[in-house]
């Protein structure tokens, strides 16, 4: 059954958009250099403290330069974190977000390979450690 329906409640177009709404979708098309405002947050937008609260979330981590601060991460290993948790916890719509932005970053098609193999490496390694419950053994430095 075809439908235009993108989510639960009606998504609010950038034409409509007014005030805090407003502002917010400006901020995010120019933080991301992107020419239109995706579903995601126009369906938070029927919100607009929640859209306000989740982008101004998601700018401070994932573009911190927008905000003047630096990161020891760059973009690119920010977006595979994204990624990677986006795969293991089955959300389609951030897997492809995420694979978008990683690729317009240059991450190539076999590098995107090695990445979901090394994803569902450790979702595996993680369930058999969790279910033997198996105790650390190697731990970080308390620094």
């Amino acid at each position: 059954m075809a439908t235009d329906r993108i989510a639960t409640v009606a998504p609010v177009p950038e034409a409509a958009a007014t005030g805090k709404v407003a502002a917010v979708y400006a901020d995010i098309k120019a933080t991301k250099n992107i020419t239109f405002v995706p579903n995601m947050w126009r369906v938070l937008a029927t919100n607009p403290d929640h859209l306000e609260l989740v982008w101004t979330r998601l700018k401070a981590i994932m573009h911190p330069e927008a905000s003047g601060r630096t990161s020891q991460l760059d973009p690119l290993t920010r977006e595979l974190i994204a990624l990677a948790v986006s795969a293991t916890n089955g959300c389609s719509y951030c897997v492809n977000s995420h694979t978008a932005a990683a690729r317009k970053l240059g991450l190539g098609v076999e590098a995107l390979g090695e990445v979901m193999a090394v994803i569902a490496l450790f979702n595996s390694t993680n369930a058999i450690a969790d279910g033997y419950q198996i105790e650390p053994d190697i731990l970080p430095p308390q620094e």
